[in-house]
């Protein structure tokens, strides 16, 4: 059975309604964005002046870890903000740059002179990702969680054989004898090579003293463990690089107990993005998406009765 056709005024009289409730529902949507940006913005208070019982910050490290200025500032701010009693580090990251896990220590460790700060790991904090753990009063970590691998490692790649192969040949000119090293157009020299060591060693000596600090280990025995061996929770409990077995809920059980910090306090995720980007941006998805659900749904209804209206 055909469809009978509609009138082309009637399909356009449509679609001008339809756009129309497009328009009124994004508007909707703004305002009620508005609204809740003025609710929560009561409710964080960022000027310090409604009284507040205060929070639990709770800052998710994972991925690889980079130097980010935008969380760096986050995290200062956190350390300033007095309704922020305690600090929960969620990690789980294999690690990162040199820089990156210096930096997120540094902004870890001026939290931890003022107020406390606990560490929880997930399935991996490794390297860089240990190191982001070091600043804690307290560590905890899962048997199975995969941890350590303290220490640096730098890589190079050396291309110069299988470019001879092609009769490619590079032409370099350094300004000193170090300056092209590492290189891949050219094999590494033993001098190249006792240099970037020098480099390596001078990183592991920083890391290997967090270590030290952090867990309060002769600095022998931090060098002991810091030869990129991996360890699992349980084992590195026994070694003295975590604190307790235990995730989340002992790490309240724990604050609550040794520093005071009251059980049913809230816990409130550490956000890199302002509280105005997270309101507007999550509006705009809204709008966005209800147009393209409009978009869709008047190109199917077109779809649908243009064959029977020519």
């Amino acid at each position: 059975m055909r469809a009978m056709p509609l009138d082309a005024d009637l399909l356009l009289d449509r679609r001008r309604l339809k756009r129309r409730l497009s328009l009124w529902r994004g508007m909707a949507v703004l305002v009620g964005a508005a609204l809740v940006f003025a609710l929560v913005a009561l409710r964080e208070d960022p000027t310090g002046l409604l009284p507040s019982s205060g929070h639990v910050a709770r800052l998710s490290v994972s991925g690889f870890i980079g130097d980010d200025r935008k969380l760096n500032e986050t995290l200062e701010r956190t350390r300033r903000d007095s309704r922020v009693k305690a600090v929960i580090v969620a990690i789980d990251s294999p690690g990162g740059s040199v820089s990156g896990g210096e930096a997120l220590h540094a902004a870890l460790s001026r939290i931890a002179e003022a107020k406390p700060v606990v560490a929880v790991m997930g399935g991996t904090a490794a390297s860089a990702g240990y190191m982001a753990a070091l600043p804690a009063a307290r560590i905890f970590a899962r048997e199975a969680t995969v941890t350590g691998s303290i220490g640096v490692i730098l890589q190079s790649v050396d291309a110069s054989e299988l470019l001879g192969r092609l009769g490619v040949q590079v032409d370099t000119l350094p300004s000193g004898p170090f300056k092209d090293q590492p290189n891949p157009f050219r094999p590494l020299t033993a001098e190249g090579r006792e240099q970037l060591m020098r480099v390596v060693r001078d990183l592991h000596d920083q890391f290997v003293a967090k270590v030290a600090a952090g867990r309060n280990l002769p600095p022998d025995r931090a060098r002991d463990l810091a030869d990129g061996r991996v360890f699992t929770g349980r084992e590195a409990l026994g070694l003295g690089l975590v604190d307790a077995i235990g995730g989340e809920p002992e790490a309240r059980a724990w604050l609550a107990q040794e520093r005071a910090i009251p059980a049913g306090l809230p816990v409130r995720d550490i956000q890199t993005r302002g509280l105005a980007e997270r309101t507007i941006g999550s509006a705009l998805s809204a709008v966005l998406g209800d147009l393209v659900a409009e978009w869709l749904v008047v190109d199917r209804f077109r779809a649908v009765w243009q064959p029977a209206t020519r």
